[in-house]
Parts: structure tokens; sequence; C-alpha cells
């Protein structure tokens, strides 16, 4: 399956077409991704352009905690301001080659030059880092989904390229169901992980627990979307007693 959007236009990919065909794309659609999370505090994450984009990159970065560099020689006010406070690294040059990626986990390019894109993509496989240019798929080798963050719970939307409009609405629509219960409820769950794991002895005990307690009548969810906090943590306890029971009374 093609993608529209790119046929008849510059190539801005590596096979340097001149006018694109999409030999690069064809098969992206029918290519299973490996979908992570990665931790990124503390890593350092360079991203190369600062105009508005390059902006939403670095704050998106700076979310996770990334330690992040900007290479551009220019950027706009906000990026300046991020720079002043030290929040961000600004290495105000042109990109210069692997020498500006040293040390880096990921590179971000996000410029309107199409050879500069290219020699950051190139220099990052090179390196064998990942590597992402804005909206030129071809060009990266992870991708950005669409995400929705409510306290520890994170869902990513992925159309794999194919339309982040598309995505974005499922992000809006999945936000209106997925909302702040199933936050509550991932806290609460977390709250009880270190007596699961003293108290019961393999991983399948403990799956079980955590299941019962996700599946639990009345429906736990249900019951924090009516400000009901305390008799979860009361199905909670009572699924502790029962596991606990149950361990004995095998022994």
């Amino acid at each position: 399956m093609a993608l529209p959007g790119y046929a008849g236009k510059e190539c801005v990919c590596q096979l340097r077409k001149g006018i694109c065909d999409q030999s690069c794309v064809t098969d992206m659609l029918d290519t299973p991704l490996y979908i992570a999370c990665l931790r990124l505090s503390g890593r350092r994450c360079v991203v190369v352009g600062g105009g508005e984009i390059g902006l939403g990159k670095v704050e998106g970065l700076l979310a996770c905690g990334a330690d992040v560099t900007l290479v551009s020689p220019d950027c706009v006010p906000e990026l300046q301001e991020l720079a002043r406070e030290r929040s961000i690294a600004w290495e105000q040059h042109a990109y210069a080659g692997p020498q500006d990626l040293e040390g880096a986990l990921l590179v971000i390019a996000a410029t309107d030059d199409t050879e500069l894109n290219i020699r950051v993509y190139q220099d990052a496989e090179g390196r064998a880092m990942l590597v992402n240019v804005v909206d030129v798929p071809p060009l990266c080798n992870f991708i950005l989904p669409a995400i929705v963050r409510n306290g520890p719970v994170a869902i990513a939307i992925s159309t794999a390229g194919a339309s982040p409009a598309l995505a974005k609405r499922m992000a809006r629509e999945i936000t209106e169901h997925f909302g702040e219960p199933y936050a509550q409820m991932a806290l609460m769950l977390n709250e009880v992980r270190g007596w699961a794991k003293d108290t019961l002895p393999t991983y399948q005990d403990r799956k079980l627990f955590f299941e019962s307690i996700v599946a639990a009548q009345p429906d736990p969810i249900a019951l924090l979307r009516d400000g009901r906090q305390g008799a979860v943590r009361a199905q909670i306890a009572d699924a502790q007693e029962r596991t606990v029971g149950s361990l004995l009374a095998s022994a």
C-alpha cells in the first residue's frame, strides 16, 4: 500500500530520487513495529533544528527527563529561554557530523533541509543509534506515536506513519475512555507490588493475585469513577487475605 502524500513530490529520503516514486515506503505499512517504552531519564538525546517542530520534540523529551542537546545555529525564543535556564544544552552551530551525536541514545532531526536530514540519518545509523526525521518515515528507525498520558498510564497509538491525523483522533477518544480512574487503579496496584513480591513465591502467584483485583466485582474502575476509593482498597485487602489463605491451605 502506497502513501499518497509523497507521490509526485520532491524526494526527501536517502534514495535521492528527485521526484518521489514511493519505492522507499511501499512496504512500510506491512512492516511490524516493535513497540517499546524508553527510559530517557538522564540520557543524552539530540534534537537537530530549532524551529517550532524542534521545540515540540524538545518539550516531549524534557517531559521524560531526558538530557537534551539542541544543535542549531538559531532557534525560536522558547528554545532560547530553555537554554538560558539550562533546561537544555544549546550547541549554537550547524550540524557538523557524528561528533554532534557523541554519547547520545537518540537523535531527532526537525529541519526542512533534505540533505541535512539524510546526513543525520546516515550518521546515526552508522552509530547504531535511534533516529527519527520528522515527517519522513523512510528516514526513521523509530517513530513517535501519539501518546495519551494519565499519571503512570501511557497509551501509544501508531498508524505506522500512514495518518498522524487519525492517530490524534484515536488519542482523543482514548483519553475520554481511559481517564483518571485507570491512573488511580495503577497507583493502588503499585502500592501492593512490594507485598506481592515478598509474600507470593512465584510469578504465576503474583499474576493471579493482580488479575483477581482487576477482574473483581463490583468493577473497581466503576467504583473509582464513583469516587469510592475505599471500596477498591477493601477489594485489594480481601484479595490479599484470600491469597494468603490459599497459600497456607496448600502448604
